[in-house]
Parts: C-alpha cells; sequence; structure tokens
C-alpha cells in the first residue's frame, strides 16, 4: 500500500540549530538511504521555501494568483517521502524515524490507488 509522508515545519524551528553540531543532515542521509535500502521508497522531494509558492484558485470564471500558500498556517510543506509498505503500521514507524519530528510533524496519508483520473498516466 502506498503512503505519503508529507513532511511540516514551522519556518523558524531549526533557528538557531547548527546541522553540523546536532547531526541533522547526516539523520537525513541515513534515513533516506534506509529507505531505498528497504525497497519501499518510491519518491521524496524537498521543496522550495514557501516564499516561492503561488497559489492559484478560480472565482467567477477568473484565474486568481496568490503569492506564498493558499492556506494560512503555522507550519508550512517542506517535502514530501512516497513509500509503498505493507501497512499503515509500517508506514508510521518509518515517519517516527524520520529527523524532522524533533522539531516538526510528519503527516502520514494513504495514497487512493484505482482511481478514473489516473487512467491517462498508465
Amino acid at each position: 500500500m502506498k503512503y505519503a509522508l508529507l513532511i511540516y515545519s514551522v519556518p523558524c524551528a531549526a533557528e538557531g540549530v547548527q546541522p553540523a553540531d546536532d547531526g541533522v543532515i547526516n539523520s537525513w542521509l541515513d534515513y533516506t538511504a534506509a529507505l531505498k535500502e528497504s525497497g519501499v521508497l518510491l519518491a521524496a522531494e524537498q521543496l522550495a521555501h514557501v516564499d516561492t509558492a503561488t497559489s492559484v484558485t478560480a472565482r467567477g470564471g477568473e484565474r486568481l494568483l496568490t503569492d506564498g500558500p493558499f492556506i494560512e498556517t503555522k507550519e508550512h510543506l517542506l517535502g514530501f517521502y512516497l513509500l509503498d509498505v505493507p501497512d499503515l503500521d509500517a508506514a508510521l514507524d518509518w515517519a517516527g524515524k524520520m529527523p524532522i519530528v524533533r522539531y516538526g510533524t510528519v503527516e502520514v496519508r494513504p495514497v487512493l490507488e484505482g482511481q478514473a483520473w489516473r487512467a491517462p498516466l498508465e
């Protein structure tokens, strides 16, 4: 079953943290390598800073663009991992090992499969 591990953090959560001092860079590299070596990793991407986002909506037939994220929130989506694991418990185990849990949040969400909109992708 596929699960997306969505990585969230408040923008200033890591301020003052020196990656070389707390080993966070190596933790991320080790975590990603462990996912790959286990065979469950399908994809992983880091997103550019939220200030680079443009949100698109449509009202009254007109396309509206807004700088930044559409939803006002304290935490921002930083990136994601896409895993293929046996069940939710396995996805939660991997989420709990992610370095961001020290100062952020990991949302675990199942990927819906077999949806009609996917037909053009296959």
